[in-house]
């Protein structure tokens, strides 16, 4: 039976849920009420299972705040025995438009501080990651008031149907593998 454990990048409080920053959380919880499966808090974060098509699906919220994710990553993969090839990293992106989602199977952490430590624990830059955009509309030396506000009514308006999306394709990567999944939902 193949396991995989899909992380979701975000800050653990009150005050950073329901912001761009945090869409990883978002999907996750989203994947996790679709399929009636809860989230426990265990070490290192906010863990939920179930198993959809034959495979087992570990979904982490690492409580490491999003700067110290590698921690909570290294430490689930070790102790669910996961491979790396079976790891999905799901994390807000401002380089991508708002909404379109852009699956990779390696690349450099692009600034964002939580894939930076999660390579700099791993030790490669060889893992999937599910980028999903949170666009760019903020003005020069604002991004972390912008990655850190909350979605604006519009924006929330059109999670509604993007965060289902997001949740297939997590899906997808476990079920119908990651080349199949980055042709199907890249750029959509």
């Amino acid at each position: 039976m193949k396991k995989f454990l899909i992380v979701g990048l975000g800050n653990i409080g009150d005050q950073y849920a329901n912001t761009r920053h945090n869409i990883g959380f978002q999907i996750l919880d989203a994947l996790a009420k679709d399929l009636e499966a809860k989230f426990e808090t265990e070490k290192l974060g906010d863990i939920s299972r179930f198993r959809h098509k034959g495979k087992t699906f570990t979904l982490l919220k690492p409580s490491t705040y999003m700067n110290l994710s590698g921690k909570a990553v290294k430490y689930w993969m070790s102790q669910e025995k996961i491979p790396l090839e079976n790891v999905l990293i799901v994390t807000d992106d401002v380089n991508i438009d708002f909404g379109s989602i852009r699956i990779k199977t390696k690349g450099s952490a692009g600034g964002h501080n939580g894939l930076k430590d999660i390579q700099e624990k791993l030790n490669t830059q060889q893992y999937t990651r599910f980028r999903f955009g949170v666009g760019g509309n903020y003005p020069k030396g604002r991004q972390v008031d912008f990655v850190l506000g909350q979605w604006n009514k519009d924006e929330e308006s059109q999670l509604i149907e993007r965060i289902p999306m997001a949740t297939n394709a997590i899906l997808s990567f476990g079920t119908d593998g990651t080349n199949n999944t980055m042709n199907h939902f890249n750029g959509k």
